[in-house]
């Protein structure tokens, strides 16, 4: 063979497998939007009204115990961010007062876990808590 075939050879390998993945995609899309379609005409408007109207019930009744517990998981992040705050503060202490310089290692760990725990507590509590 040829340099010439060898290259058209290789290119129709190329198309015909890109035609397949292009294929494939277009299954992978097509296939739930009109299986989707199908579905929605065999119900009828009061139905999927009063199927509206039954999950809007639902969800406000989960809302008040999901309110509740978000409340307990945000304390209990605060509860050690503020035991993690002392130690870390009585680490420092202890480092300058009273010159105990190899406790560094574990003031710097502690500041690093604190101020971790802080960013979670506070992006959890703005996402949670915040009115958008």
């Amino acid at each position: 063979m040829n340099l010439a075939a060898i290259k058209a050879n290789s290119m129709s390998r190329l198309i015909a497998a890109c035609v397949a993945v292009w294929m494939c995609f277009l299954l992978a899309f097509v296939a739930p939007v009109a299986r989707a379609e199908d579905m929605s005409q065999n119900n009828s408007g009061a139905q999927i009204i009063q199927a509206f109207g039954q999950q809007q019930m639902q969800r406000v009744n989960q809302d008040a115990l999901t309110n509740h517990k978000k409340h307990v998981i945000i304390f209990l992040l605060g509860t050690p961010l503020i035991i993690m705050i002392l130690i870390t503060g009585g680490l420092g202490i202890a480092m300058g007062v009273y010159g105990k310089q190899q406790l560094f290692a574990a003031h710097m760990i502690c500041a690093g876990l604190t101020i971790t725990l802080a960013l979670v507590h506070a992006v959890v509590s703005v996402v949670w808590f915040f009115p958008f």
